[in-house]
């Protein structure tokens, strides 16, 4: 467990922290974070601010006005990461959603109010997906097997069974408040005692049931009282929301039952459940001013035992025992330093006797546990369950020798410098955490747990946690910090081969998605950087070569199951002739017409494509080249013949409006551009094609292509920069300090070789990497940029026509590669 990054804040005069102000901090399957700074100076307060940045570039904070009138005490992601929740300590709650799906604009169109009742614990309600990690079956060949969907209901559902989405929040007087959102924007807001007896609740924690129940668990803050769990059930009666509570069985902790240890640790100050959905297991801590005990919870099913009288009154009750509810301790910690914050991991391990078995057996570690952090500064991770201690980590620069008595240390005036906030990221391989200066640190958590694992094992737990990313959709940001450059290639094989394994249906869905991770994955390594544009340049072209096919229409409407665009797939693999006019023959050519100003907005796409093709021929002949990217491509079937495909739809919108074709600069007037590079393509595409012997590129071939630069121009492609992201440059032991609002002046990474038209000068000209239109050194026109591959692509459409529309949509959410957008400051000379 080392320390990644530390970002802080631009030198205050020190009066500035308010150490009463609660912290709040979260973090998302995105890889954003949410935080909460307890900084104020006499012309800034940022308490009343939530801060958001993408944990690649942590200098890049976003700081919301949120317009809260009082403290923020709870921040809250939803399931995709892409809308988050804070509630004040005045009541209010805000729902903030991404502005035009950019990570650093962000708005709020909706909330809730409690007046006046500080809010102490808040969750979105559960929309009934719930995955299970089988660790023990990471050797299968089926993600189906190794990712299992858990029978979970959600919380609320709407007509057929649509989960419905709201929040659900607890107020420090014991009010439930659920706030429902309809489809029609509407919010139907709800609130409710928890009891009869309302009474103070100072800490509380929210989980859900695979029945679709809510539990809730209260603690007032002292030891001496019971803590509480109740049953919420939140239904919709005649377009009213409403909500019914049932107390369940409550719990005194171990260490105030002891008549001994009672006044020691006189205040609960952690109460948490092992999981959003588990609330059959609870974690307390109760502490004093100098120290604290953890104690760790389960709920159980016991038999009541029944006088024997009754047994022989009625033999039915003999046979069946009642049950009745009851709560377990499970493990308690000894006395340990005061603790000051606690995260919990989210991967979705299940936590029997069997499954713990298992995970000692496999030696997987992620996930099995919990953060704690301590007001000396130091971070212990321990065992979920057991409390056992499995890492530790001090944050203090000077590590403290463990003979030194504590005596000889000198006092530190002032309390250390210690977490008031952390979270665990979603594959629990990193730790953010906020400090009491209002730091936030990364800290790396080894998927070994500081066991020694033989390198091959440690690969797998690797590549399992990178295909349960690559399954549900998550950033895999956090892995990427544990992946070394002579990992990479391994890793991208092995990747590749259980990707192959999948059925072809799964295959297609993640086909994008497995490029973004090997091209993530090739960044970390100095030797595998033109992989990183290949990759990227592939993804560009399926999404390009779909978006261009699905524009095909049918000539009839009452034509066979098979698309235009299928069809267009067949018969280009079915014939193998190398004159593109013999192709189109066999194509109805009525499918191909589009409107003229259609074809005209697609021309810069088009043009791409014709300069792709005449770039990777020319590059044929050097092909052992690694300095130029694109030498895989001369090998990929697949890709070729998506090109030769696009080749003859251009050829055939070029017959209806000549301007829309590439544009080449050749050398004679007569010569046909097109013909050319289709002859050659097709030669190289039979070499190399899947149904075919695959063979090498006859010695003809590759004397033509030598001929090409002497016939065409060749262009210069413009590749995807090398990202100025963090992950490639992180060293092992050696953190990095950063400030915030400051792009570092890091050490370029291993991966910046002078490669041909790799490196960026500020003031060489920008391009939109997915309009391909250029912009100029210093664009007018607002931008935004890929918070992963660093691809720039304009805000606003230039084009309103229906086809660049279509295109537009494929990457309005995320990048190609899956990356949030982000919005970028316009740069002036």
């Amino acid at each position: 467990m080392d320390l990644a990054y530390i970002c802080e804040w631009e030198k205050w005069p020190k009066s500035t922290h308010c150490p009463s102000v609660p912290l709040a901090c979260t973090w998302s399957c995105r890889n954003l974070i949410a935080f909460t700074t307890d900084l104020r100076s006499d012309d800034q307060d940022l308490t009343r601010m939530i801060h958001v940045l993408d944990t690649e570039h942590p200098w890049d904070v976003h700081s919301i006005r949120s317009e809260h009138s009082e403290a923020i005490t709870c921040l809250e992601w939803d399931q995709s990461g892409s809308r988050l929740l804070s509630a004040d300590a005045d009541g209010q709650i805000k729902c903030w959603s991404m502005a035009d799906h950019l990570a650093n604009s962000w708005e709020s169109p909706v909330g809730s109010l409690v007046e006046g009742d500080p809010i102490v614990a808040l969750s979105w309600l559960h929309n009934g997906v719930k995955l299970a990690l089988h660790v023990e079956k990471s050797g299968a060949s089926s993600f189906g097997e190794k990712f299992s969907r858990v029978k979970f209901s959600p919380s609320l559902t709407l007509f057929g069974g649509k989960p419905m989405e709201g929040w659900i929040a607890v107020t420090v007087s014991g009010l439930v408040t659920v706030s429902l959102l309809k489809p029609s924007g509407q919010v139907l807001t709800s609130t409710e005692s928890l009891c009869r007896l309302r009474g103070r609740v100072a800490l509380a924690d929210i989980a859900f049931t695979g029945g679709g129940n809510i539990v809730v668990a209260t603690a007032d803050g002292s030891s001496a009282s019971p803590v509480q769990f109740y049953k919420v059930c939140v239904s919709v009666v005649n377009e009213k929301c409403r909500i019914d509570t049932e107390i369940l069985p409550s719990l005194f902790m171990r260490c105030t039952t002891d008549l001994n240890r009672r006044d020691r640790l006189p205040a609960i100050t952690h109460l948490k459940f092992l999981a959003r959905d588990m609330s059959e297991q609870v974690l307390l801590c109760a502490s004093s001013q100098t120290s604290s005990v953890v104690e760790c919870w389960s709920l159980r099913k016991e038999g009541l035992p029944v006088n024997n009288i009754f047994q022989q009154l009625s033999p039915a009750v003999g046979d069946k025992q009642p049950t009745i509810l009851k709560w377990r301790i499970l493990s308690a910690t000894n006395d340990l330093d005061r603790v000051s914050a606690v995260a919990l991991p989210k991967l979705p391990i299940s936590l029997t006797n069997t499954d713990l078995k298992v995970a000692s057996d496999t030696q997987f570690y992620p996930g099995l546990g919990l953060a704690l952090a301590f007001h000396d500064g130091s971070v212990h991770i321990v065992h979920r369950l057991s409390l056992q201690t499995m890492a530790i980590f001090y944050s203090s620069a000077a590590p403290r020798s463990v003979d030194e008595p504590a005596i000889k240390r000198p006092r530190t005036t002032g309390p250390a410098v210690h977490f008031k906030a952390m979270q665990l990221s979603w594959t629990s391989l990193a730790l953010v955490g906020i400090d009491n200066h209002g730091r936030l640190s990364m800290l790396r958590i080894s998927p070994s747990m500081g066991h020694s694992l033989d390198a091959g094992l440690a690969l797998r737990h690797l590549l399992f946690l990178l295909e349960y990313c690559m399954v549900t959709g998550y950033d895999w940001w956090d892995i990427l910090l544990h992946v070394q450059p002579s990992m990479v290639q391994s890793l991208v094989e092995k990747l590749h081969e259980e990707y192959t394994r999948q059925k072809a249906e799964l295959q297609q869905v993640l086909s994008t998605r497995i490029l973004a991770m090997k091209a993530s994955l090739c960044k970390l390594s100095p030797c595998a950087v033109t992989r990183v544009c290949e990759y990227h340049a592939k993804l560009f072209l399926i999404a390009a070569s779909s978006t261009l096919k699905s524009l095909l229409r049918p000539h009839v409407l009452n034509t066979p199951d098979k698309s235009p665009g299928d069809r267009l797939t067949e018969i280009c693999a079915k014939i193998t002739d190398v004159d593109i006019d013999k192709v189109m023959i066999n194509l109805k050519t009525e499918e191909f017409v589009l409107d003229m100003n259609t074809l005209q907005a697609l021309q810069q796409l088009l043009q791409w494509v014709g300069d792709f093709v005449l770039y990777l021929l020319a590059s044929l002949p050097n092909q052992g080249s690694p300095l130029r990217p694109g030498h895989s491509f001369l090998r990929d079937g697949t890709s070729l013949g998506m090109l030769r495909e696009l080749m003859v739809v251009i050829r055939i919108w070029g017959l209806l409006k000549p301007s829309c074709l590439p544009v080449y600069t050749a050398t004679s007037d007569t010569q046909d551009s097109m013909s050319l590079l289709f002859r050659l393509l097709t030669k190289l595409w039979i070499c190399c094609r899947e149904e075919g012997p695959t063979s090498e590129p006859d010695e003809a071939l590759v004397d033509e292509c030598c001929l090409l630069p002497s016939q065409l121009l060749i262009p210069s492609l413009d590749w995807l920069p090398v990202s100025d992201g963090l992950v490639s440059r992180l060293q092992p032991k050696q953190p990095l300090r950063l400030h915030f609002g400051k792009p570092p002046a890091l050490p370029g990474s291993a991966t910046s070789l002078q490669l041909d038209g790799l490196i960026r000068t500020p003031g060489q000209p920008k391009m939109d990497h997915l309009r391909r239109l250029h912009l100029g050194a210093y664009p007018t026109e607002a931008c935004k940029a890929c918070t992963r591959c660093g691809c720039v692509t304009m805000l606003k459409s230039p084009n309103k026509t229906t086809a660049v529309k279509q295109w537009e949509q494929r990457w309005i959410k995320n990048c190609l590669c899956g990356g949030l957008w982000w919005r970028m400051p316009l740069s002036y000379p």
